[in-house]
């Protein structure tokens, strides 16, 4: 099992998108710009997410899944589940509404039709985003990839009429693209599932085994981190489904079927902390101390307050991270709150240096 160094600092994934996106969409959808126009401004973005990331210290960057979304509506599903499903024939075409948080039952996803079998042979294109993504950053890069669980349940099932079916396929498909992927040099992968909390223990039970058959086989040195959310969404007028808290915190917090997923550790919102006393073992737990939803912009300080408070927690084991991916909040606030994490790194780092050293 690979281990990063001790508050060792990553995103979740998605950084600040440009508000002239949508614009910039409408204006190919008219026939003002072509589709290359949009699709070099979303380079650019990359770009500008990686140059950002570095120069705020980020030890492990993303390219910002800027090349995943052309809005930001309803992100991250968008970027998360569309721009995969619209890979695979058997999902691509029309979508229909589906509801996604009992919280308010005006909020939907849009969500694709699965009409016939999933192949795992179809390229998802990690292994181009990790080639374009490292020829700009000059920090190690990770690759993120939406679970087999979140993939299966929100879309429309209308071949396999069982979720465990429909998750067993994707988890072959992943398993091919991730092993492409870490042939191709990748060494940290990040599988997605915000969608754990609502779900039962039973269909749980079932994703944990579908995310383990994705990941058997990877290479020892390649770093394989879950990211276990309950969708943090943005709140606002320019936002859809303007509710304030988080989509899917209902239902019981399941870090005892969390810990059997064989991965070598998880990216989590800070106050979920305390659900992996009893059950992180030797892995590594990326505490999510920054907090996504807020516009406020924490210090280093209260970073370190949030990630100290859960004291059974050894700073080998501990990793500095958001609640979850940065792409609703602007860009100006989003490069302080990754320098927040930076600052909060060193505060930790030079404490841990003294309680090891005196």
């Amino acid at each position: 099992m690979p281990f990063y160094p001790p508050y060792t600092t990553t995103v979740v994934g998605a950084y600040s998108v440009p508000r002239w996106y949508e614009a910039m969409d409408r204006l190919v959808a008219l026939g003002q710009l072509a589709e290359g126009d949009f699709q070099d401004a979303q380079l650019r973005a990359t770009q500008g997410a990686i140059l950002e990331q570095e120069i705020a210290g980020i030890d492990v960057i993303t390219g910002g899944e800027m090349h995943r979304r052309r809005h930001n509506r309803h992100a991250p599903p968008n970027a998360m589940l569309n721009h995969f499903w619209q890979k695979i024939p058997s999902f691509q075409g029309e979508t229909r509404p589906k509801p996604i948080t009992q919280y308010d039952p005006n909020v939907f996803h849009p969500a694709a039709i699965c009409r016939g079998p999933i192949p795992d042979a179809i390229d998802l294109g990690l292994v181009d985003e990790f080639r374009t993504v490292s020829s700009f950053a000059r920090k190690p890069v990770k690759i993120t990839m939406t679970g087999p669980h979140l993939l299966a349940a929100v879309a429309h099932d209308e071949f396999y009429n069982d979720t465990a079916s429909m998750m067993g396929d994707f988890a072959k498909l992943l398993h091919q693209n991730l092993k492409r992927l870490a042939e191709a040099g990748c060494k940290h992968i990040q599988l997605d599932e915000p969608y754990f909390t609502v779900a039962s223990d039973e269909e749980v039970t079932l994703a944990v085994d579908a995310i383990n058959s994705v990941i058997e086989g990877l290479p020892d040195d390649v770093h394989v981190m879950m990211h276990i959310c309950q969708g943090n969404y943005a709140v606002g007028p320019d936002y859809d489904g303007q509710i304030g808290h988080r989509y899917f915190d209902q239902g019981r917090y399941k870090a005892d079927l969390v810990c059997k997923i064989e991965c070598d550790g998880y990216l989590i919102e800070h106050d979920m902390t305390p659900h992996y006393k009893d059950f992180l073992g030797s892995k590594q737990l990326a505490v999510g101390a920054i907090d996504v939803q807020s516009p406020n912009v924490e210090t280093g300080e209260l970073v370190v307050e949030r990630i100290m408070a859960h004291e059974w927690l050894a700073p080998e084991q501990t990793l500095i991270t958001s609640t979850c991916g940065f792409n609703h909040l602007p860009r100006h606030i989003a490069l302080r709150k990754l320098r927040a994490m930076t600052e909060a790194k060193a505060l930790l780092s030079g404490s841990h240096k003294q309680t090891s050293h005196p």
